[in-house]
């Protein structure tokens, strides 16, 4: 690893290239990752946090139907001007927030998996490392004084000089739906090496139950075995697979997350994501709170 010992962690890259297809009819025609936690679109909160941790540059792989990310994160002279003669400062700069970004977009035309979208960043990352990051996972989005999970990873890296990838403890007879790892004992507190990645194991055959979740630092070495990698789990190119590869011939670690993870890749998790962070949005939730406290007190009623 000399050539990247010197190497600055400054590119990721955000698949979202996905169908949605757990949102329908919602995502018919609109993109999954601009679907709104309260009034920001869940890609929104991974672009903060990768600039949050230092990231300089972001690729956002797309897909058909996901243009209005990109016009999301472009300018609107119109309206911007309409909220200057307005005076509505505020919302000005809520507006402003999410332009003048290094943002670069690249179309995936034919999804095949998660490492086939990695796949497509090959020219934008050349021979740096860089980091992965889901948009089905929002990681720490309450506590803004937390160090981002990104970041956390950069700075194992910085001392590692090797692919690290997120995991967090799971329940056991969740595990067939993630990736999983063998870990063979830990570096640091919370820092493992790992043994094996396995990608959707059946329950009873998990070597544990850290996960690997939507956070990854890699190396370029990826790529290469990317564009050899044999369809895995669904007959899609697995990213998992392709790891565990990289870990045959070069260190990867696996970081264990211990912060709070939302998944807003299904509807729960979808649902819960937005009251949680409606109960701590400014301009509804008190409003927010006393709906809850009436509505539980409803059903408890109803129940009797």
């Amino acid at each position: 690893m000399d050539t990247d010992e010197k190497k600055k962690v400054r590119k990721a890259v955000i698949p979202a290239a996905g169908l949605g297809t757990r949102f329908l009819p919602a995502t018919k025609a609109i993109a999954k990752e601009m679907l709104p936690i309260v009034d920001k679109p869940t890609i929104q909160f991974i672009v903060e946090e990768a600039l949050k941790s230092g990231i300089e540059d972001i690729l956002i792989v797309t897909g058909k139907a996901k243009r209005p990310i990109e016009d999301h994160f472009d300018s609107n002279i119109e309206l911007e001007q309409n909220l200057k003669e307005k005076g509505k400062t505020d919302l000005l700069k809520l507006v402003e927030e999410t332009t003048d970004i290094n943002l670069h977009f690249i179309r995936q035309s034919h999804p095949n998996g998660l490492g086939h979208a990695v796949l497509q960043a090959k020219a934008f990352v050349g021979d740096e490392p860089f980091v992965v990051m889901l948009g089905d996972d929002l990681m720490d989005i309450m506590d803004k004084k937390c160090v981002p999970l990104t970041k956390q990873l950069i700075d194992d890296y910085e001392k590692t000089h090797a692919s690290t990838i997120a995991v967090m403890k799971v329940p056991h007879e969740d595990v067939d739906k993630y990736g999983v790892i063998n870990p063979e004992g830990e570096v640091s507190k919370g820092l493992y090496n790992v043994a094996q990645f396995v990608e959707k194991p059946a329950v009873e055959d998990a070597p544990s139950d850290l996960a690997i979740i939507g956070r990854y630092l890699l190396t370029p070495e990826i790529f290469g075995i990317l564009e050899h990698q044999t369809p895995g789990a669904g007959n899609e190119i697995q990213l998992t697979d392709a790891i565990e590869t990289l870990n045959k011939t070069q260190r990867v670690f696996a970081h264990e997350f211990t912060g709070k993870r939302y998944d807003v890749g299904d509807k729960f998790g979808f649902m819960e994501t937005s009251i949680e962070y409606g109960l701590q949005h400014p301009q509804i939730k008190d409003n927010l709170r006393k709906y809850i406290i009436e509505k539980a007190k409803e059903l408890s009623e109803n129940k009797k």
